[in-house]
């Protein structure tokens, strides 16, 4: 494979730049007036353009994944064929995160039957975790691609190779949704069935097994 530097600094300087700046809707800028679904598809394409054109066309979200996230009681049903502000607040919640953890795994972050009241806690918590996140997540790539940046490298990560730089991030991700994964696993969980905690040595397969948390 071959990267232009050039080019690669100046669109990471371009989406720093944007993620910087860049927030999710509060709670009480999102419509509540009843919007049908067609509406409803433009506001999600509009709140989440953080996302890469291609993962912002009409696959992204359709009548009928939304359709399917009611039929699955992963969200509310619409009123009279209209979406609400709760409505929104889970596909946000459901859109920003559906590539990154499975649609069940979400169910548990989001459940079905609460109040508004307590829709509003979750979802003004998560844009703010999320608002945090994406500079955190902006500061590590910048110190990975320190190299590329032309920064002054401060990590072992540091890096002046794009396809070393996609790996950090991948290899990154994949732990991070594993870790997201397990510590859901752990919901009303104890010490007592809440799986090994023995610190896992390489090589252990006795430590390996107990990773898998929230089952032994």
């Amino acid at each position: 494979m071959a990267y232009d530097k050039a080019l690669i600094a100046g669109k990471l300087r371009r989406w720093e730049g944007f993620l910087n700046d860049y927030r999710l809707p509060q709670w009480r800028e999102i419509p509540n007036i009843g919007l049908y679904m067609e509406q409803v598809i433009i506001l999600l394409k509009e709140y989440l353009d953080y996302l890469p054109p291609e993962l912002k066309e009409e696959q992204f979200i359709t009548p009928t994944t939304i359709n399917n996230y009611v039929r699955k009681k992963i969200m509310p049903e619409p009123v009279k064929k209209k979406y609400y502000r709760s409505h929104i607040a889970y596909l946000i919640i459901i859109c920003s995160l559906k590539h990154c953890l499975s649609i069940p795994t979400l169910q548990t972050m989001i459940p079905m039957n609460i109040s508004e009241e307590e829709l509003e806690k979750i979802y003004t918590s998560y844009a703010e975790r999320h608002r945090l996140a994406g500079k955190v997540f902006v500061r590590s790539v910048r110190s990975a691609a320190a190299g590329i940046l032309d920064h002054e490298p401060d990590s072992e990560l540091s890096t002046d190779d794009t396809q070393d730089l996609i790996t950090v991030v991948a290899v990154i991700s994949g732990f991070s949704r594993l870790l997201a994964e397990k510590l859901l696993l752990l919901n009303n969980k104890t010490l007592e069935d809440g799986g090994d905690i023995t610190r896992r040595e390489p090589g252990d397969r006795a430590g390996a097994e107990g990773l898998n948390i929230g089952t032994k």
